[in-house]
């Protein structure tokens, strides 16, 4: 179970990397995602539920891996980055910005700045919610100011 958890959370290993893991996770999570998306393998509604099990699942094994590690918020979880790529993922039609290629390079930097940044209140939240909770919604929290972001650029740029 322990090996299903880690592979879980470390997102197939990319969290062991040593060097900026959050920054491969999202990039590997950009580019896994970006298919089921745009060739729409489900409806919108599908991909919701499938995040909501996801983020679920993320919440119980977080908290299994941090015990094991005995460690919050360890540098080797990047389920947290997935998950704030897939939610951007699901505004992607509103933020649609020239061609994929662009669009997808926008996610990446600007997901990252805010992600990096912890800008209130994922600030805030980094370092008063001490479980998995916090560990994944400062990361929903710098995905949600992603999509504000580039909505506010595809329509008023």
């Amino acid at each position: 179970m322990n090996i299903i958890i880690k592979l879980f959370v470390t997102l197939f290993y990319i969290g062991n990397l040593k060097k900026i893991p959050g920054t491969f996770g999202s990039l590997f999570s950009l580019i896994l995602l970006f298919p089921f998306f745009y060739f729409k393998f489900f409806s919108i509604e599908i991909f919701i539920c499938i995040f909501v099990f996801i983020f679920l699942i993320s919440l119980y094994f977080i908290e299994i891996y941090s015990k094991i590690l005995n460690k919050h918020d360890s540098n080797t979880i990047v389920i947290d980055e997935f998950l704030g790529i897939y939610l951007i993922y699901l505004f992607y039609e509103k933020i649609y910005f020239f061609n994929n290629f662009f669009t997808i390079f926008l996610i990446f930097i600007v997901f990252r700045f805010y992600d990096i940044k912890k800008i209130y209140p994922a600030n805030i939240i980094d370092k008063k919610i001490k479980n998995s909770f916090g560990v994944v919604l400062d990361d929903i929290v710098a995905a949600i100011y992603t999509i504000v972001t580039l909505y506010l650029i595809t329509h008023y740029v």
